[in-house]
């Protein structure tokens, strides 16, 4: 038997449902990944100004602490300005965890009870479709909002995948070839 799911095109429409898929299982993932490993795996970077598996988890803790819902609360606000603020994305830097355990635990929370506030305004399609404006990008709708939080997720999960991967480079020898990630 094939288990095979024919989709009328290669890309999803926005979906809050299917976004709180991800971004609820996030902790759970990062968790599952880090909690209990070495120092070698979880504060070695790709060398220069890349991040750890460490930066990685306290910048995601930063960003639900400061970006992703008070976006969503001015867009949804009755005030005339809906100019988000820059984000400052170096700024978990004033994170004060001091190991992994601690990060994690501390992005489990915060996920948790941003993803609760949410879940609470019980979205309308009407609301999903409001805007506020970017600094870069102008005008933007709190669906692109949503999904750029969701995809956000993603991309950090790949980005410690790959940090992670390149702590062996050297030490899988001539299979670095076949190893797409180490590129």
């Amino acid at each position: 038997m094939t288990w095979q799911v024919e989709f009328k095109n290669n890309f999803m429409e926005f979906d809050l449902n299917k976004s709180l898929e991800v971004l609820q299982r996030t902790p759970d993932v990062l968790s599952n990944l880090l909690s209990g490993l070495s120092d070698e795996w979880v504060f070695r970077n790709e060398g220069g100004e890349t991040w750890s598996a460490f930066e990685v988890v306290r910048h995601l803790t930063y960003a639900d602490q400061t970006n992703w819902m008070m976006k969503v609360n001015l867009i949804l606000s009755d005030g005339m300005n809906k100019v988000f603020p820059v984000f400052d994305r170096f700024g978990f830097k004033e994170n004060q965890a001091k190991n992994m355990e601690e990060a994690l635990d501390e992005f489990r929370k915060a996920r948790s009870y941003y993803l609760n506030e949410l879940k609470s305004k019980k979205l309308t399609a009407g609301q999903l479709e409001l805007t506020g404006i970017h600094p870069a990008f102008g005008k933007v709708k709190l669906s692109e909002l949503l999904s750029t939080w969701t995809v956000h997720d993603l991309t950090h999960l790949a980005q410690i995948s790959r940090v992670m991967a390149k702590q062996y480079r050297e030490a899988v020898g001539p299979w670095a070839e076949y190893l797409s990630i180490l590129k």
